[in-house]
């Protein structure tokens, strides 16, 4: 009897718990959504911001799509590549062991901490200076350990009878992997790249030191240039202007877009992982 009444004490109090998470978490989406819907318009999207943190905000997308772009063409290719090689070439020991336990070490790692390597790293010792590159590559090293934590777990899922299949029919080590086991991890390798992507467009500690402006009404030209960025531009807005009350519009408007970009790209994710799982099904 006293069992039954502690199991479900606990139930009821994991109950209590996980619906007040998603209670705070509705409540902070609604008051966003309510309070920003009014300020988008094609004007606030199209044009650019003010000195007075009015205005569009035309150049933080602009910014953050390129630092996005930037780094999921760095830290998908090595994380992906990094963990076929650890799953399938590496040969498991102490070394492979530590190297992993690094790995998952580092993806746990605070981002502010990441942003101080960028600037010391990329801004400073190679000389690329506060810039979308620098940037780019912050991002890339910060979410590479959970791109490849991810799509190593993918890989794992693939069972070992199509990769002994394959090699007994004659087939290469490279031909077995990119043909029996990348087919069926990919949807996972993708839903956890896209993730940490999400994740990456969303932070502002990295940008902070590597690439963000505090106002910048005009487009970069290159790739060592700054850029004003969704995320530090909220902050800004929220932190350094006298009168909170005269740019509340603007914060809410700009939170929206950005909880916007970071939902599109989780559904992206979705989409793609339920695509590749309904061409290869095992």
């Amino acid at each position: 009897m006293r069992l039954q009444v502690s199991e479900q004490l606990v139930i009821w109090l994991v109950r209590l718990v996980t619906y007040s998470m998603v209670a705070v978490v509705g409540y902070i989406l609604f008051d966003i959504v309510w309070k920003g819907a009014g300020v988008l318009s094609w004007t606030f999207l199209t044009t650019s911001p003010s000195v007075d943190g009015r205005g569009g905000i035309f150049p933080a997308i602009i910014g953050t799509f390129y630092l996005v772009t930037g780094t999921i063409a760095v830290a998908l290719p090595l994380g992906m590549a990094s963990a076929i090689y650890l799953t399938e070439y590496a040969k498991q020991g102490r070394l492979t062991g530590l190297i992993r336990l690094a790995i998952v070490t580092l993806a746990g790692v605070p981002s502010i901490v990441f942003g101080l390597f960028g600037l010391g790293l990329f801004v400073l010792f190679l000389n690329f200076g506060t810039s979308i590159l620098a940037g780019s590559l912050t991002l890339a090293c910060m979410i590479l350990p959970t791109i490849i934590v991810s799509s190593e777990e993918s890989l794992r899922a693939v069972p070992l009878a199509l990769r002994e299949a394959s090699l007994a029919l004659g087939a290469t080590k490279w031909e077995t992997i990119r043909k029996s086991v990348l087919p069926y991890a990919i949807p996972g390798m993708l839903t956890g790249s896209i993730l940490g992507v999400g994740r990456a467009a969303g932070e502002t500690a990295p940008i902070l030191f590597t690439v963000a402006a505090f106002y910048l009404p005009n487009l970069p030209r290159s790739i060592f240039d700054q850029v004003l960025a969704l995320p530090y531009h909220l902050y800004v807005l929220a932190t350094q202007y006298p009168n909170p009350e005269q740019v509340r519009p603007t914060q809410y408007g700009t939170a929206l877009v950005l909880l916007l970009l970071v939902l599109g790209l989780n559904v992206g994710a979705i989409v793609l992982r339920t695509h590749f799982r309904k061409r290869y099904r095992w």
